[in-house]
C-alpha cells in the first residue's frame, strides 16, 4: 500500500545512513519531517547539517515526549532500541514503520531479502552479482551499504527490476506489509541477546522475511535446519539448500544443482571456508529461480574472491597464515570461521573480543580446544572471553591493542598455524566498525614483514 506524503507529519527516528536516505525521500516528495535521534549536533556532524538543510526539524540529545506528538508516520532506523515513545505514538494513530518497510510501499520489483545470522553479506553479493547477468536493472543493498529506500524511483524499483537487499533482524522488526518473491533465511545461531528477550525472540524476528509470501514465492531454508522451518507461519514454496536433500548441495566433491546442470568443484570455489560452501549453495539455488543460467552462476561462484574482513587471506609469515575475518561479531560466526579452516594441518591462534552480545563462549571454547593453539583476548569482552577459556588446555593472552595482539599471536604460531581474527565481539568499543578493527589487524599483519 503506498503511503500520501505530501504535507505529511513524519519523523525519522536515528540519523544513521539509512536514516538520512529516509530524510532524503520524504522531503523530496513534500512531507514535514522531524528528525530525532539520541546523538548530539557535534556528534552527527555532516548528517545533521543535511538534515537541517532539506528542511528537516531537528530533535536531538534524547527522545522527548513531545516530539512524538501529531505524527502521522515515524520511520525507525535498525539500530534504534525500543522506545515507550514509539509504542505511546502508535496508540495515538501514527504508522510506525522500519526504513525497510517503507521502501517496499514505493518498489513495484520483486525482491530478493537474505537474511541470517552469519554469511547474508556474502550471499546477497554473490546473488547481485549472478543477476547482473540478466536483462533487468538491478540494485544491491540494504544491510549490506545503500539503503534499500534508495531503490525507490530507480529503474530497478519499477517491475521490470529486481532490489536484492539483506536484511537484518532489526530491520525486519518492523515490517508488516513487505513481500520478498524470494526470501532466505542462511542460519541462526545466537546473537544479539542484548536487544532480544530470549534466542526465540531473536529467531522470530528474523522469520518475518517470509510473511505476505504466496505460493509462487519462495522460501529458501538450509536442509540441515529442520527446526527453522518451524520458525514459517506464512510463507512461499519451500525449497531447500545444503544439506544431504537441499536442491543445490554437495555430491562427490562438486557443488551440484540438482535440477539444473550446474556442477563446480569445491576445489574451484572462488570464496573459502567451509561455510562459504553453504553459501554459495544458497546463492546458485536463488540465483536459478531467478532465471539466471547455469553457465553464469559458476562464472560468479569460481570469479568471487570474497568481501573484506570475511575469511579474508592476508598474509604469510613465516609459514604461519593470516586471516581476517573480522566480520564474524558473534559467537555462532567465530565458531563456523573455524570449522570453515577444517582440513588445515596446522592450529590456530585466535584474537578474539570487543563488545560482548549476550551468548555464551561455551561453543568457541568446545570448538578451539578441539582445533586451537593459543587465544589472545582483547577489548571490553576480555574478562568473560579469559573466564571461559581459563582452564581450557590453550595458552592465553590479553592484549591492549591490536598490534600487540597480532604481536603475541604470532609469536605463539609456529609454522602451518593459522593467526585468525574471529572476535565473536562487535567492534565498537576500541574500534568505530567491523572494517576498522580488521583494517587495524591487517596492517599489523605487514608490519610484521609478511607479504600478500
Amino acid at each position: 500500500m503506498t503511503l500520501e506524503l505530501s504535507q505529511k507529519n513524519t519523523m525519522v527516528v536515528g540519523l544513521g545512513e539509512s536514516g538520512l536516505a529516509v530524510v532524503r525521500f520524504l522531503t523530496a516528495r513534500g512531507a514535514l519531517v522531524r528528525v530525532n535521534d539520541q546523538r548530539d549536533l557535534a556528534e552527527l556532524g555532516a548528517a545533521a547539517a543535511e538534515a537541517e538543510a532539506l528542511g528537516a526539524e531537528l530533535v536531538l540529545g534524547g527522545h522527548p515526549e513531545s516530539a512524538f506528538e501529531n505524527l502521522d508516520l515515524i520511520v525507525v532506523s535498525p539500530g534504534v532500541p525500543p522506545l515507550a515513545q514509539l509504542e505511546e505514538a502508535e496508540r495515538r494513530g501514527a504508522q510506525v514503520v522500519s526504513e525497510v518497510e517503507l521502501a517496499s510501499r514505493f518498489l513495484d520489483a520483486p525482491i530478493v531479502a537474505i537474511t541470517g545470522t552469519n554469511g547474508k553479506s556474502t550471499v546477497t553479493t554473490l546473488i547481485g552479482q549472478m543477476c547482473n547477468y540478466l536483462d533487468r536493472p538491478i540494485f544491491v543493498g540494504g544491510n549490506l551499504g545503500r539503503p534499500m529506500i534508495e531503490a525507490a524511483g530507480t529503474d530497478a524499483g519499477n517491475e521490470r527490476g529486481l532490489v536484492i537487499v539483506e536484511l537484518s533482524s532489526f530491520q525486519l522488526e518492523r515490517v508488516s506489509e513487505m513481500r520478498a518473491h524470494v526470501a532466505l533465511l542462511l542460519n541462526v545461531s545466537a546473537d544479539h541477546l542484548d536487544r532480544y528477550p530470549s534466542f526465540e525472540a531473536y529467531a522470530a524476528a528474523k522469520a518475518r522475511i517470509f510473511e505476505r509470501q504466496r505460493a509462487e514465492d519462495f522460501a529458501i531454508l538450509p536442509a540441515d535446519a529442520p527446526d527453522l522451518r518451524e520458525l514459517i507461519e506464512d510463507g512461499g514454496t519451500l525449497v531447500l539448500f545444503g544439506g544431504r536433500n537441499g536442491e543445490v548441495r554437495v555430491v562427490n566433491g562438486a557443488l551440484t544443482d540438482t535440477q539444473s546442470s550446474l556442477r563446480v568443484p569445491i576445489a574451484e570455489l572462488g570464496i573459502r571456508g567451509l561455510h562459504n560452501v553453504a553459501n554459495a549453495c544458497a546463492a546458485a539455488l536463488a540465483a536459478r529461480l531467478l532465471g539466471v543460467r547455469e553457465s553464469d552462476i559458476a562464472s560468479v561462484l569460481c570469479e568471487f574472491k570474497g568481501l573484506a574482513h570475511r575469511m579474508q587471506y592476508v598474509s604469510s609469515v613465516g609459514g604461519v597464515e593470516y586471516i581476517d575475518d573480522s566480520k564474524a561479531t558473534n559467537v555462532g560466526a567465530a565458531v563456523a570461521s573455524i570449522d570453515g579452516l577444517a582440513g588445515a594441518n596446522g592450529k590456530i591462534v585466535l584474537i578474539a573480543g570487543g563488545v560482548d552480545k549476550g551468548g555464551s563462549y561455551e561453543p568457541l571454547r568446545q570448538r578451539m580446544t578441539e582445533r586451537g593453539r593459543a587465544v589472545v583476548v582483547l577489548g571490553e569482552a576480555a574478562p568473560l572471553l579469559e573466564r571461559a577459556f581459563v582452564d581450557s588446555p590453550l595458552t592465553l593472552r590479553h592484549a591492549q591493542s591490536m598490534a600487540e595482539a597480532v604481536d603475541s599471536a604470532s609469536a605463539m604460531a609456529v609454522s602451518g598455524d593459522i593467526v585468525l581474527l574471529a572476535p565473536a565481539c562487535s567492534s565498537f568499543d576500541m574500534f568505530r566498525s567491523y572494517a576498522e578493527r580488521g583494517d587495524q589487524f591487517q596492517s599489523a599483519v605487514h608490519s610484521l614483514g609478511g607479504h600478500v
